[in-house]
């Protein structure tokens, strides 16, 4: 990679198991660096780690499901239906877009690197990392 440094947008993934409640939990981070082309989530997907993040009161075998389909959103796979075939800046919105469900995402923030990879995985040993591994 170049010492070129690029803007890039990111959100924490979350999971609010009573969303009436608001109390959340961070499982993901989602990575869009449009000018390098560079879209990317990384999150928690066992399902004894997201039991032991969220507690018993959440399906976590659904939740894990609901994860895994939006990384094949992120990584535009065809089999994730027609948002998966939006261009990657409208995929990172539609995955960042405020909702009323039990999986949601923080607000959008933004930052600047050399490495859009290396910022996802600093980011996530930072949001996720930390309260996922205790």
């Amino acid at each position: 990679m170049s010492d070129a440094r690029v803007s890039y947008n990111f959100a924490v993934l979350r999971v609010v198991p009573h969303p009436y409640l608001g109390a959340f939990v961070p499982v993901g981070v989602v990575v869009h660096a449009r000018t390098s082309e560079f879209l990317k989530l990384k999150a928690v997907h066992d399902v004894s780690a997201l039991r032991g993040l969220v507690g018993p009161d959440t399906d976590v075998e659904t939740l894990a499901k609901y994860i895994a389909c939006l990384e094949q959103i992120c990584d535009g796979d065809v089999g994730a239906g027609d948002v998966a075939l939006l261009p990657p800046s409208e995929r990172f919105h539609w995955l960042t877009a405020p909702r009323s469900d039990v999986l949601q995402s923080s607000p959008v923030h933004g930052g600047m690197t050399a490495d859009p990879g290396a910022a996802l995985e600093r980011l996530f040993g930072q949001y996720v990392g930390a309260i996922a591994s205790s």
